[in-house]
């Protein structure tokens, strides 16, 4: 195990991990999944503590401001990406961390209600009709995949309509009181889908899901190669020293190939990742990257 200098060897405490948004998200579920294979890994106990709000700002900036030991991890979504270009004020930026593992990533989708006449994407798109699209908030990647998608790639007129969460978009769309919804695959949507609750006209990726086997992807459907994710991640301040990291990046990346956690990522509709602290930190510069260009393209920002 890494050590610090003059220390004991690491870790020698128990490790806390500040989830940027509320339980029972995908963030949390991710968090305390793996997290729990981690102390398991590490000997040490690991503490989740939810910190929501702000488009996820809040438990980023006491994640930047933590100790740089070891013991206090950001866990967070493709939303810390997404900020860096969206908020024009933010009590921390990308360059306060070091990432130490982006763990499972799950395709944007488009979905609509059973009773929509729409059976395709491109069925939506030459409707002819007004469309009106929710999200789990302005700002969020799905919000920002689909007004990108509608306004840029299909150019047709589209109505975001924000809400307070993904389970209100949900039932909105259940309820029929909107035509789209726009939501990541993993977590509830998948299930809605699966279960024939909802209709996925397509998903953002490379490939299909085996959570949802029956959902083309953008490419099939006629919008080739926009790809676009929502991830879950594994931050250490800045300043952490690197065989901390590197050695909280195996114990992650162990968790994330077991079996057990395959499985549960799968279910939800998440693909597990493993990869070294620099492949995972080439990801979220990239993603920082793709994320910017499409909230610029759009002219989007939040003070």
């Amino acid at each position: 195990m890494a050590t610090e200098a003059g220390a004991q060897p690491y870790p020698a405490q128990k490790i806390t991990l500040l989830v940027a948004f509320a339980p029972g998200g995908v963030a949390d579920t991710v968090a305390r999944l793996v997290g729990q294979g981690l102390g398991e890994r590490l000997k040490q106990s690991v503490v989740v503590e939810n910190h929501g709000g702000a488009g996820g700002n809040i438990a980023a900036a006491m994640a930047a401001r933590a100790p740089a030991d070891g013991y206090t991890l950001l866990v967070t979504t493709t939303a810390l990406a997404i900020n860096e270009t969206l908020r024009e004020q933010k009590p921390s930026s990308a360059k306060d961390f070091a990432t130490v593992a982006i763990v499972a990533s799950s395709p944007e989708s488009l979905i609509v209600n059973p009773d929509n006449t729409a059976r395709t994407l491109d069925q939506l798109v030459k409707s002819g009709k007004p469309i009106n699209f929710g999200s789990a908030g302005v700002g969020s990647g799905s919000h920002i995949m689909a007004e990108y998608f509608f306004k840029t790639i299909a150019k047709i007129p589209a109505q975001h309509i924000p809400f307070q969460g993904g389970a209100p978009a949900t039932n909105a769309l259940l309820g029929n009181q909107i035509d789209v919804l726009a939501t990541t695959l993993g977590g509830g949507a998948a299930a809605q889908v699966a279960a024939g609750k909802l209709r996925g006209l397509g998903i953002a990726s490379e490939r299909r899901v085996a959570a949802t086997p029956d959902v083309p992807t953008f490419t099939e459907a006629g919008y080739r190669d926009f790809y676009a994710a929502s991830w879950v991640g594994f931050f250490a301040p800045a300043k952490t020293d690197s065989k901390i990291v590197a050695s909280l990046n195996e114990a992650i990346n162990e968790t994330v190939k077991s079996g057990l956690v395959r499985e549960r990522l799968a279910a939800i509709g998440f693909d597990p990742i493993a990869g070294s602290p620099s492949q995972a930190q080439a990801t979220f510069d990239g993603e920082i990257r793709k994320w910017g260009a499409m909230v610029k393209a759009l002219g989007i920002t939040v003070k």
